[in-house]
């Protein structure tokens, strides 16, 4: 299960050792620790990994199949509720992908303030194209906010794999670093930014996505209960 610890001023966020998949308890898990982070006084950051060969492989399609057409709804509320917190935290936000990021994994990452990868191995991937699975238009505005017109298209339509280094190329990543340098350049990227927390940074996100999280917040939209049942 994830877990939290802090050093100094940064908060790690560890994802996990498996898949990382959003079931209903680990979004509530972490859901409660991005709150710790909110609530915490003074300068602090938020850096997010995972241990393992993947950082996130998104939403937990075997827990899906098996829920009713109002669960599958309140699903995928529940999944928009964690990228708006995440969105909009009052802290700097640090994605150090040390494995692969797959579908809503991906759009996790996307909606950290940076991101940093590995080079040499794993994916960022949304791969929702190639297994039948529609973005929500809160999902589309959260990828087309955060990454290039040109990026967001291929990104979405075709599910092209990136490695880390094309994932720097195309704006997907703010850095590609070996392996062992993936933890350590988020950690002191995230610290260099921890005195920028507080209120005015959260007011600074709120605006600057406001489009994104109305969408997100957005519980009423028809196409929550529109998406295809696994």
């Amino acid at each position: 299960m994830p877990s939290l610890t802090r050093t100094e001023d940064v908060f790690l966020l560890d994802l996990g050792d498996g898949e990382n998949v959003f079931s209903p308890e680990w979004m509530t898990s972490v859901s409660g620790l991005l709150e710790d982070v909110t609530h915490t006084e003074g300068p602090r950051a938020l850096v997010t990994t995972a241990t393992g060969k993947i950082w996130s492989n998104g939403l937990d399609l075997q827990w899906l199949r098996e829920q009713d057409d109002q669960r599958f709804t309140d699903y995928v509320i529940a999944v928009h509720q964690l990228f708006a917190k995440l969105l909009e935290l009052p802290v700097p936000t640090v994605a150090a992908l040390q494995g692969h990021a797959f579908a809503a994994g991906g759009i996790f990452a996307l909606a950290h303030d940076f991101r940093v990868m590995r080079a040499d191995r794993g994916y960022f991937c949304l791969p929702e194209v190639e297994i039948g699975i529609p973005f929500t238009v809160a999902m589309s505005s959260l990828i087309q906010s955060r990454l290039t017109p040109h990026a967001a298209h291929e990104a979405m339509v075709t599910g092209r794999r990136y490695g880390g280094t094309d994932a720097q190329a195309a704006g997907i990543v703010d850095l590609a670093v070996a392996e062992t340098e993936v933890l350590p350049t988020a950690v002191k990227y995230a610290a260099e930014l921890a005195p920028k927390a507080g209120p005015t940074l959260a007011v600074i996100k709120q605006r600057l996505w406001a489009p994104t999280l109305a969408a997100l917040h957005d519980t009423e939209s028809p196409d929550l209960v529109i998406l295809p049942k696994l």
